[in-house]
């Protein structure tokens, strides 16, 4: 049985760890918010993010739903326009039946650097939440990896071929299924704070897929602080 403790999972100064899903709209807008405010601050060089994965569709036992995914994108395109949205575009086949192959590519691409892992996990967001693409696809995958300028796509291959990130991802989904990390996302500081779902609060009205998101609260201006405690 895996354990962990928010000891465990605070960062080294200038890092931020932070668990995601790829198909998480809010994680769509906190990672946005996350890359453009740290560019607007000058602190590229001094803060790093440390992708992790919250798989939805393992901690609930089944895909994430083009209704779900469908019914968000209004409500939260209007509070983050400029992370990049559409509602489903093409055949309702290529619709993602997993995302866990795009969430494996993002830990191999973390074996090469974090700001490949940043770069992939960025493009795969995009690519998803912006261009209808099916990111369960390998050749979206590389794709993805070829576009962003950070990634060696050949050693990122070799590394889907071998799965040498796959235990990683395992063990990280291990720790999502605990008490420790409460949603998608979820920020571990360098100070010892963690922060789930960052300035904004929500409740939903009707189930997921039949209903949508009502957010109640949103304050993007609080990664700014995040991230200034955060730098080395």
């Amino acid at each position: 049985m895996t354990t962990a403790s928010k000891a465990d999972l605070t960062p080294e100064q200038g890092t931020i760890v932070v668990f995601s899903d790829i198909w998480c709209s809010f994680a769509h807008i906190a990672i946005h918010r996350l890359h453009t405010t740290r560019e607007r601050l000058g602190l590229e060089d001094r803060v790093q993010f440390d992708l992790r994965a919250f798989p939805l569709e393992l901690l609930n036992n089944a895909s994430s739903p083009r209704s779900g995914t469908d019914s968000e994108v209004g409500r939260m395109a209007a509070q983050e326009p400029g992370a990049g949205w559409q509602l489903w575009q093409v055949q309702d086949w290529l619709y993602p039946s997993t995302v866990l192959p795009a969430l494996e590519a993002v830990q191999a691409a973390k074996l090469q650097s974090l700001h490949a892992s940043e770069q992939l996990d960025l493009a795969l967001r995009k690519a998803f939440w912006a261009q209808s693409r099916n990111i369960s696809n390998r050749g979206v995958i590389v794709d993805c990896a070829e576009s962003t300028g950070a990634v060696d796509v050949a050693e990122l291959v070799e590394a889907l071929d071998d799965g040498r990130a796959r235990r990683t991802l395992a063990d990280q989904a291990a720790i999502a299924a605990t008490d420790v990390v409460n949603c998608s996302p979820h920020l571990f500081l360098p100070d010892g704070t963690d922060h789930a779902n960052p300035g904004i609060q929500v409740r939903w009205e009707g189930g997921y897929g039949v209903g949508w998101p009502v957010v109640e609260a949103d304050d993007a201006t609080v990664y700014e602080e995040l991230l200034k405690r955060s730098a080395a």
